[in-house]
């Protein structure tokens, strides 16, 4: 039994990958039969390379993939047109009887695989959804402290304003009744010394 190969894909198993593919969408076969040839061929699962053609190949061949079909829906008419509808019909059992087991198991692996990183990708986007709303809240709330504290500091600069102002009027009530304190000891003084003086 050959071991199953886990490694990295290289360019040209991709390539090989692109091809197979692609020869089957034309032949009329199903990618599930190509995945199938590519895993033989390659030591791989058909899974792994349904999954690699899903996830990264098979964006890289959007216009070969087009020109395939349009090449199979061609031969399809030619087909058609060349039998009869009795042999049409036995020609479309014959293909439906193609599909195996192998493709079904492969294709529902690779479903199963899509579904599963589906659903991661719906868990972390509610995750996000959820740790966004609490940081819009967050925002929020801190918005409303931030105005709050600045109405507050509005607050306590007018009272210090206030407060500046009353202080700069009592120094000036101080500074004025010394100076008249001292004008008028100075006159008392200035009185004071005729009379001193008139006397023997």
């Amino acid at each position: 039994m050959t071991s199953v190969r886990q490694d990295a894909w290289t360019q040209e198993e991709d390539l090989l990958l692109a091809e197979v593919v692609l020869r089957y969408i034309r032949e009329g076969g199903t990618q599930l039969q190509a995945f199938e040839e590519v895993g033989r061929r390659l030591s791989r699962t058909a899974a792994a390379c349904g999954f690699r053609w899903n996830s990264y190949v098979r964006k890289q061949y959007k216009e070969e993939i087009e020109l395939a079909k349009r090449q199979r829906k061609e031969r399809k008419k030619e087909i058609a047109a060349s039998n009869e509808e009795g042999g049409q019909k036995r020609a479309e059992a014959r293909l439906e009887k193609n599909l195996t087991w192998s493709d079904v198991i492969a294709f529902l692996q690779t479903y199963g695989q899509k579904a599963r990183d589906s659903q991661r990708i719906a868990d972390e986007n509610r995750a996000l959804k959820k740790d966004m709303e609490q940081l819009q809240q967050m925002i929020t709330k801190l918005q409303a402290e931030k105005e709050a504290l600045q109405k507050e500091l509005s607050t306590i600069q007018a009272e210090y304003k206030t407060l500046l102002a009353i202080m700069e009027r009592a120094r000036k009530m101080i500074a004025l009744e010394e100076e008249q304190g001292q004008n008028e000891k100075d006159a008392h003084e200035q009185n004071l010394v005729p009379e001193n003086a008139e006397k023997p």
